[in-house]
């Protein structure tokens, strides 16, 4: 019987890009990926992989589709090609053309999700559409999880859930085909200073956060200069852990005493770090500079679990495999990736895919048609590799 056919690499990559899947903590932009992980799923399944649709919550599910492998053995060898189904959100009126309909022009492919993305897939299942089911003596896993540009709900439930998905792993994501083995982690915290409004003719009627929250400031800028001096990794453009003063919104009335002040901050810790540590470290740092202000309160608390840094080692398999292919040495960067999860898993885990991280999360996001094929070329390869040998 013949096997049924997909559409086309063109036509899967407009009804991919087609299919808005948003993910946001705002839910006034939050949207379902099942739009996405439903198309995936029927061509996966028209190329003989066994199809799995994991819920993660009622509008939102990973895929996890797999194509050959029956032993316990098999299962936990092969390769897995994953990458998040979800976008950023955007603002239209920014775009030359509608986000939501995939554009062919001056050798590119517009659209959300053309690059920080959904395109991805549409070359995977081009690369695995070159295997038969029959042929394979590893495992070829297709993953697609949910909200990876938000809470990376999709990737922790996989890690919660301990999943024998397989030995070794590419994440997609844009990095010029470039194989990535190291990047940095990310701790978004929030710190408030509770004090006492009054009049402001009076000082001693309140006390005033926004003095508390100038301590803070100094406290935190003390502590990025001790992280820096600390922590080291030539690998990384940026070598050393950042500490971001993203926002600050405080009191509400130039008569009145503060009472609240609050700062958002993003520190970018290296591979090595312990998230545990270092929060508790700038915890301690900061009721140290409190001691002598017992008329305020201090407040810090994570906005979000936060995301470990990840390294596969310069000498695992995966890492040779990948450079071998790509003609280049693995490297780092400092955006994040569901990678450490992975890693966890203790899955050999390489983040490699076409396109380039400027091109993602901006208007106009693009993908470069002279990407394509040598990502095909490369995808196939590793498949060779990893599956096509016991």
């Amino acid at each position: 019987m013949p096997q049924p056919r997909l559409p086309d690499l063109e036509t899967r990559i407009r009804q991919l890009i087609g299919e808005p899947s948003i993910s946001s903590p705002d839910p006034r932009h939050d949207q379902s990926n099942l739009g996405v992980i439903h198309r995936l799923a029927e061509w996966a399944e028209n190329l003989g992989f066994t199809v799995k649709i994991d819920p993660v919550s009622p509008h939102k599910a990973n895929l996890i589709a797999r194509l050959g492998a029956s032993t316990s053995e098999e299962i936990d060898g092969g390769l897995i090609l994953s990458g998040h189904t979800d976008t950023v959100p955007c603002d239209p009126s920014l775009w030359s053309s509608d986000p939501f309909s995939a554009v062919w022009r001056d050798d590119r492919i517009y659209g959300l999700g053309s690059c920080d993305m959904k395109a991805f897939f549409a070359l995977a299942l081009e690369a695995a559409s070159r295997f038969r089911k029959e042929d394979l003596q590893r495992p070829l896993v297709l993953l697609g999880t949910a909200d990876e540009e938000s809470s990376m709900s999709g990737a922790r439930q996989l890690f919660h859930q301990q999943q024998r998905l397989g030995r070794r792993a590419i994440i997609g994501e844009p990095t010029g085909l470039r194989p990535i083995r190291m990047h940095k982690g990310v701790l978004m915290e929030s710190i408030t200073v509770r004090g006492q409004s009054g009049h402001s003719s009076n000082p001693s009627l309140g006390a005033n956060a926004i003095i508390g929250m100038q301590q803070v400031l100094a406290g935190l800028l003390a502590f990025q200069e001790e992280l820096k001096a600390r922590y080291r990794n030539p690998a990384f453009t940026v070598d050393y852990p950042t500490l971001n003063l993203g926002a600050i919104h405080g009191g509400d009335s130039p008569n009145r005493i503060c009472g609240h002040c609050e700062t958002l901050i993003d520190i970018r810790p290296l591979p090595g770090m312990d998230l545990s540590e270092l929060q508790a470290a700038l915890e301690d740092r900061l009721k140290e500079v409190f001691k002598n202000h017992p008329q305020l309160k201090l407040e810090v608390k994570p906005l979000f679990e936060g995301l470990p840094a990840f390294e596969t080692p310069a000498n695992a398999p995966m890492t040779r495999a990948c450079e071998d292919i790509s003609g280049f040495t693995a490297g780092a960067v400092a955006f994040g990736t569901e990678a450490p999860f992975f890693s966890q898993m203790g899955i050999e885990t390489i983040v490699m895919g076409p396109g380039h991280i400027d091109q993602a999360h901006q208007p106009d996001e693009y993908l470069a048609l002279s990407q394509i094929h040598p990502a095909i070329e490369s995808l196939s390869a590793l498949i060779e590799r990893s599956c096509l040998t016991a």
